[in-house]
Formats: structure tokens, C-alpha cells, sequence
């Protein structure tokens, strides 16, 4: 991203905070994220209020912390656009499609962009509101409960054009990524058949065992498989960054998540190699709900190591993806479907899984990337283990 748009502030000044706090929501192509703070004190002041969008840098807030006060920069220039007839000067960015005018109107009634868009999704008149938020900003949760009040029109007859608008703006951030992975990135693949029929007499087993609520998938067994091969292979979990590869500060694996209003979002599990695993299958249920609702983490976006995609509820057999930038590695889990399968002179038909594996060849070869599909088979094997 480029640019942010504040929707909401989680703080006020004199709060005190705490690392991973939320303290605000912000706006991006890929939709409104919740913003954590990476260090603990006590909010000075909010720079930039609701409703502005200014570029990526740009400071929102002053922190005080053992008495240090941060310096601020100007964020009111940094969030004015240029007129759409003027040409902007050489080398500098300027907010695409952002006209004085909205960001006024924005700023007295004190609404974000989101929640405006919500209000005209839902015929809801924003004069009658009075907002909850930040010095009393107008907020999605407000728009939301006007319109229920005034029993008006439901999501399911909002425009369509609006999210078609909301598409085609998380399509280009896609576009973007995917075509910078395939010019700089020198992919290579590779592909394996596991045997998975050890794994799902396990998991039946265990779920027998289980309340609904409590069951697990079997992608949850997966997911771990992968984060334990991985301690194996750590080459193939961190990031390309200046010229050199970055280990990950832990294995977070980025979820590949389908919305359902069309688009993709990639958030992580964090530590998943620490995770029992109850606990993956919490933090994966919880992800995807969060995801598909719009209240995903700044950290969950960020801080993935390494990306899994499993396309096998879709009927897809083989999945050969796209290396998501500056990440070094992706893996990719078909359907389990029965084949034919020879073994020690015998042939039968056994649930079969094929998962691969595209690499960044400047950080790996094929021999490390064989050794760690390898090590997901193996671990498969033996599910009591994982």
C-alpha cells in the first residue's frame, strides 16, 4: 500500500498503551485493518484525525515513553491532494482520485470514507447521526445501527456497484503483487504425492473422541506439518529483502483466505510450530471469520513467513502458486481423493494428497525444497505426533 485512510481512533490523548494494543483502524485497498502499537506509553496526541488520507509514513500519533517526546511531522500537507487538472511535481507521489473537496466534506461532517460508503450502501442520511467515535466521528458501528433503526435497506440490496468498485481496487493491489513476484522472483516447483490414509484414520479417531464444536479439519494437520518441517528447512521461512534473505522471527504461516465478496487476503498464524493442535484450529476458525468481517490485525498482514493455499474444497487436485512478496516460499495442498496405489508388490486404492512447493531459487534449490516437501510426508505419518 501507499496510502491509508484513518477510519476510527481505538485512543484518546493521555491513554496509556501497550505493545499490541489496538489503537486504530485504518483503511486500505484490501479493506479497514485494526493498527497495533509496537511500544508502550502514553498517547501525546493524535496527528492525523478520521477521515484523512495520507501516504505510508506518514506520522498519526505521538508516543511519550520515559519521558521522551517524539518529534511529529506536518501530517495536514501530507494529506491535501493536488487538484486532478494539475500535473504533480517529479518524483513525488500523490493520492490517486482524491479531490480537496471530499476530504473537506469528510473532515466537517467527521466521517471516514468507509463509513460513508456504508451509509450509501445502506440509505442511511449521515446528518442524522451522531458519531461515537474519535471527537466524535461517525463510524461504521454508528452507520450500521442508524440503519437498523430506521429499518432501511439491508446489505443484500446495497449497489452493486460500490463493491464492484471495492473489487477492482483490491484486484489492482493483487495485480501489483503477483506481477512483481513473477518479474523478480525466480520461481522454481516442485511437486508430491502423500499418502494421507495414517493421517485421516487418526483424525477420525480423535474426533470421535471430541464434541462438535471441538473437531478438528484435517487442514489443521496440515498447517502443523508444515510449520514442524520447516524448523528442518528454515531457509524457505523469512523474506527477500535488500539484496540478501531475512529468517523469520518465528513461523508465521499466511493463510491464503478467498472473500466472499470476491478478492484475497493473506494473513498469519503467528508461532504456529508452538501451537498445540486445539489451538491452530482456534486460531484458524478465528482468522477466517475475522477476515471475511473486515477485522483483521495490522500484525496478521505483515508478519507471514511463508504462505499455505489449499484450493481442495474447490476440486482441485495440484496447486502451483505464486511466491507472495518479500516472502521466499508458497505451498500449495490439492484435494484428498482415492487412486490407484502400488506398494511392496501389492496395488490398492489409498486417500492421496498432492502438495507442492514454489521456492525462490536465490534463497534455495531443489534439493532443500524436495527435503522439506519430504519432511510433510513424514510427519503425516506418524499424526499422533504433530
Amino acid at each position: 500500500m501507499q496510502f491509508g485512510t484513518i477510519v476510527d481512533w481505538r485512543v484518546k490523548p493521555g491513554d496509556a498503551v501497550k505493545r499490541g494494543d489496538v489503537v486504530a483502524l485504518v483503511e486500505t485497498e484490501k479493506g479497514v485493518i485494526e493498527v497495533e502499537i509496537f511500544e508502550s506509553g502514553v498517547i501525546e496526541s493524535l496527528v492525523v484525525q478520521p477521515g484523512r488520507k495520507v501516504p505510508v509514513g506518514t506520522t498519526l500519533a505521538t508516543l511519550s515513553g520515559d519521558g521522551k517526546k517524539v518529534e511529529t511531522q506536518p501530517a495536514a500537507k501530507a494529506a491535501v491532494a493536488l487538484p486532478t487538472t494539475a500535473a504533480p511535481p517529479k518524483d513525488e507521489i500523490v493520492p490517486a482520485q482524491v479531490a480537496a473537496p471530499v476530504a473537506e466534506e469528510s473532515l466537517r461532517l467527521r466521517v471516514s470514507p468507509l463509513a460513508r460508503k456504508r451509509a450509501q450502501e445502506l440509505g442511511v442520511d449521515l446528518s442524522t447521526i451522531t458519531g461515537t467515535g474519535g471527537e466524535g466521528s461517525i463510524t461504521i458501528a454508528d452507520v450500521e445501527r442508524a440503519a437498523e433503526s430506521a429499518k432501511t435497506i439491508t446489505p443484500a440490496n446495497a449497489p452493486v456497484a460500490s463493491k464492484g468498485l471495492d473489487l477492482t481496487a483490491m484486484r489492482r493491489v493483487i495485480a501489483t503483487a503477483m506481477t512483481r513476484s513473477k518479474r523478480e522472483i525466480p520461481h522454481y516447483y516442485l511437486a508430491t504425492t502423500i499418502d494421507m490414509r495414517k493421517a485421516l484414520d487418526w483424525l477420525a479417531a480423535e474426533n470421535a473422541k471430541r464434541s462438535v464444536t471441538k473437531r478438528l479439519l484435517y487442514s489443521v494437520l496440515l498447517i502443523r506439518a508444515m510449520a514442524l518441517a520447516l524448523r528442518t528447512t528454515p531457509e524457505l521461512n523469512g523474506f527477500w529483502i535488500n539484496e540478501a534473505f531475512k529468517p523469520g522471527d518465528g513461523i508465521h504461516i499466511g493463510i491464503a483466505i478467498s472473500l466472499r465478496q470476491g478478492g484475497l487476503v493473506n494473513p498469519a498464524i503467528h508461532d504456529v510450530d508452538k501451537k498445540s493442535l486445539e489451538e491452530l484450529m482456534e486460531s484458524l476458525l478465528d482468522l477466517v471469520n475475522r477476515a471475511r468481517i473486515g477485522h483483521l490485525r495490522s500484525s496478521e498482514l505483515s508478519d507471514g513467513t511463508i504462505t499455505v493455499t489449499n484450493l481442495g474444497e474447490q476440486g482441485v487436485e495440484t496447486v502451483f502458486g505464486v511466491i507472495y512478496p518479500p516472502q521466499v516460499a508458497l505451498v500449495g495442498f490439492g484435494k484428498i481423493s482415492d487412486r490407484p496405489f502400488a506398494a511392496n508388490g501389492m496395488f490398492g486404492v489409498r486417500p492421496r494428497l498432492d502438495a507442492t512447493l514454489a521456492a525462490d531459487h536465490r534463497v534455495s534449490d531443489g534439493h532443500r525444497g524436495g527435503r522439506f516437501l519430504l519432511a510433510i510426508d513424514r510427519l503425516l505419518q506418524e499424526p499422533e505426533k504433530l
